[in-house]
């Protein structure tokens, strides 16, 4: 009960609402006839658990973004990462089913006339190794990057520009077909996950359900965060960062500590992406990706918890139907809702929600005082005996 109300009410509607989504969208995929208006079709189950990996890393963002202030826009190189150690698995998962046949070697390095595995693909023919590398890889970048970033005391614009220089630098080098990550083809072909085919709808069903409980236990572990004494120490940080250091704080500290847990949030976030769309290349490192997350926290409305999540999915379901019904006019509209949401909604869509029931409930909550301040001089006065009795 304690912990319920540490998270808040918003918190476990998020949970609850994804959990539904978990068991509500396969019943409806498996058990609902075609012909229904609630049935599911099977290309838009992989679909959907790709919007939720993007409402992962929008909301890994959230965190560095809307509680500490830091707006990075190299956040698609974490994500990327994870998806690449995650890419590695499942190419090393093909064996002898590859076009080649190489039982040790993935096809474009036979192709490139590799003779070895190179060390650092070693370990990923392993589930748990390549688990550890979606957290460690993503993670250990943030923190070396951070560490010498944040003490040199780089803020604002200027930390912007080195975020998006940090994903630039490593779109180019994963593009040499010389590093051993398959060039600007990148990883696909993939065939099983733990020993389940990736085609089967079972495993495409299975995989949405793992994006809905990492989604899920991403939003209560940054709600747990947030809402601690080191939660509100980030937003003093945020709000006040020379004060807080005036005061004693080791700002440097806490921005590393919320920087390096994002990037392994969005880490997760790769590692479920690839599986689900079938291919992992350099492209995710673009920085016009890590823009796009930026877009969708603040469509949603940073520093809400809610508000990314929504940004997310509005924003990629939107996408979707721009790209298919008019193409050329998609970039015109992303570009477009972010003017708007820039110039109308500030705060966002919950964001100004949450301003507007705010301010509602201020001024209800005044009218109320009025009115009892009001009662209670007209009793006073009726309780006063007049001069004259």
């Amino acid at each position: 009960m304690i912990f319920a109300k540490f998270l808040g009410p918003r918190v476990w509607f998020i949970v609850l609402a994804l959990l539904a989504a978990a068991i509500l969208v396969p019943m409806a995929n498996q058990w609902l006839p075609e012909t229904s208006a609630l049935h599911i079709p099977s290309y838009a189950i992989p679909l959907i658990g790709k919007y939720l990996c993007y409402a992962l890393l929008a909301l890994s963002l959230d965190l560095v973004w809307g509680y500490v202030g830091i707006l990075s826009l190299g956040h698609g190189a974490f994500f990327a990462l994870g998806g690449y150690a995650m890419g590695m698995y499942l190419m090393r998962q093909i064996g002898t089913r590859g076009t080649y046949g190489n039982a040790v070697l993935p096809d474009f390095m036979v192709f490139l006339n590799w003779k070895e595995l190179p060390w650092f693909w070693y370990g990923f023919d392993q589930f748990w190794f390549a688990a550890l590398m979606v957290f460690l890889v993503p993670g250990l970048l943030a923190f070396i990057f951070g560490y010498f970033a944040f003490r040199s005391r780089v803020t604002g614009v200027y930390l912007s520009i080195i975020t998006q220089a940090l994903t630039y630098a490593l779109l180019l080098a994963f593009f040499r077909n010389d590093m051993g990550f398959g060039g600007n083809n990148g990883l696909t072909d993939f065939k099983e996950l733990l020993g389940f085919p990736l085609a089967a709808s079972s495993t495409r069903l299975g995989l949405f359900v793992a994006s809905c409980i990492a989604l899920a236990l991403g939003v209560v572990l940054v709600g747990l965060i947030t809402r601690s004494k080191l939660g509100k120490l980030m937003i003093a940080v945020r709000d006040a960062e020379s004060r807080t250091r005036f005061l004693g704080w080791r700002a440097e500290h806490v921005k590393l500590f919320a920087f390096t847990v994002s990037a392994m949030m969005a880490g997760l976030a790769g590692a479920l992406y690839v599986p689900q769309v079938g291919i992992i290349n350099p492209g995710e490192f673009a920085p016009v990706n890590s823009i796009e997350v930026v877009v969708w926290a603040a469509v949603g409305g940073r520093g809400t918890l809610l508000g990314p999540v929504i940004g997310a999915l509005i924003v990629n379901a939107g996408k979707s139907f721009f790209t298919a019904a008019a193409p050329e006019f998609w970039l015109f509209v992303l570009g477009g809702l972010f003017v708007f949401v820039t110039l109308f909604l500030p705060r966002g869509i919950v964001g100004t929600f949450d301003a507007g029931w705010s301010g509602l409930r201020d001024r209800r909550n005044s009218r109320a005082a009025e009115k009892g301040i009001g009662d209670s001089r007209t009793g006073s006065d009726a309780a006063v005996p007049s001069a004259a009795e």
